[in-house]
């Protein structure tokens, strides 16, 4: 299904629409350009499963934690890696085994690797504003 979003707050309401649909072991594989609004959809996710921490970018740690929801979140950010055998390195077999929602941004870079119950989330910004086009596949909402 694809989605149209007119700013920010709409793309969060969406992830947040997802959120109810988990129950966890999920794997959330996002692509899109940067600034897409991957984060933000994420931030929905994390307010759907009741997180209440502050969620931003994995960008340079490659993944936050929050585990203060009725499911764990891990939010992973790929951009800075350059094969998947590094997302091994740290620990992705752990974070599966976890059993909680794991949501991958740039999962091009590592799209060897998802596999099990993925939920596609591709974002586009095709006019330069806060518009967006989100397409789900993996999920009925």
């Amino acid at each position: 299904m694809t989605f149209n979003t007119e700013n920010a707050r709409e793309t969060e309401q969406l992830g947040y629409r997802l959120a109810q649909k988990l129950r966890g072991g999920e794997i959330i594989a996002y692509t899109g350009d940067l600034g897409a609004g991957k984060t933000a959809f994420t931030r929905g996710v994390a307010q759907g499963l009741g997180i209440t921490d502050r969620v931003t970018s994995p960008t340079f740690t490659i993944v936050n934690e929050y585990e203060s929801g009725r499911l764990p979140l891990f939010h992973f950010d790929m951009y800075r890696l350059s094969s998947s055998d590094e997302l091994y390195d740290i620990g992705w077999e752990d974070y599966l085994a976890r059993n909680g929602v794991c949501a991958v941004e740039w999962s091009e870079i590592v799209a060897d690797v998802i596999e099990g119950d993925v939920i596609y989330v591709d974002i586009k910004n095709e006019r330069g504003d806060d518009h967006r086009s989100i397409r789900i596949t993996g999920v009925d909402l």
